[in-house]
């Protein structure tokens, strides 16, 4: 696939996966199995869009390569192991039509929306890490000239927490915070007082599953580096529990 002209890859990979694309074509297959999308994908990201709208058996083989960052497939011929350690990132419409939660527009009953949002099912939804609302974006929105953060400020500083992270981490296997195991974040995930209650709280309410709790606490961590915070404080994880919309019961009443 590569080009003669450019044999080695110098960019990170970027593949967008449409909604009909079978598990063959994102995981892999075949006689003698080929790497499918996710694998294509390694190192960079892999993006869905129109979520819903993937069949759900293909969503759900995405489940284990997400947490194992590879994918085994066995055939007659052998067994095969690919690469799949991808940043995924997915968007979708909160319900059919895509105008919820403006009842005025939008022309779906409850029932439609909540067999639509249904269709993503939680231990998927568990190995995501942020979750968030668009908000519509209103014409002032468009035409104002007040100047916001470019890509290149954002860059700055997310290179910088890099650096931080690397440092942190020098003695381990680890590069960033995402990689941390359930030793690692003990040692490098503290609260302070008040976000300890906090996530207590949070855990019961939101009813939590331990891997959504150990992905809030990693959230928070890259968000107390951010604020060149050492330990995790109550404002950290209060915006890394922002970011969990699925544990929200959806959009519905």
């Amino acid at each position: 696939m590569l080009n003669e002209k450019s044999p080695l890859i110098k960019k990170r990979p970027f593949r967008e996966v449409h909604h009909t694309a079978t598990r063959a074509a994102l995981i892999g297959g075949g006689a003698f199995p080929r790497p499918g999308e996710i694998s294509l994908a390694h190192g960079g990201v892999l993006f869905l869009d129109e979520l819903p709208e993937f069949k759900k058996s293909v969503l759900e083989v995405l489940r284990q390569p997400l947490e194992e960052k590879a994918i085994q497939l066995s055939r007659t011929c052998g067994n095969y192991r690919f690469p799949a350690d991808v940043i995924l990132v997915a968007a979708m419409n909160p319900c059919p039509c895509g105008c919820y939660p403006d009842m005025q527009k939008c022309t779906c009953t409850p029932v439609q929306i909540q067999m639509y949002l249904n269709r993503i099912s939680r231990p998927f939804l568990d190995r995501i890490d942020l979750c968030v609302e668009a908000v519509p974006v209103s014409y002032e929105d468009l035409t104002s000239e007040r100047k916001s953060e470019n890509s290149a400020q954002i860059r700055k500083r997310i290179c910088r927490v890099r650096k931080v992270q690397k440092e942190r981490y020098r003695e381990s296997c680890i590069t960033v915070n995402a990689m941390l195991d359930e030793k690692g974040l003990k040692r490098y995930c503290t609260l302070e007082n008040d976000a300890r209650r906090l996530m207590e709280q949070a855990f019961s309410v939101m009813g939590l599953t331990a891997r959504g709790y150990h992905r809030i606490l990693k959230t928070a961590r890259t968000i107390a580096d951010l604020a060149e915070e050492e330990q995790i404080r109550e404002n950290h994880l209060k915006e890394a529990l922002g970011y969990r919309m699925v544990d929200k019961k959806y959009w519905t009443r």
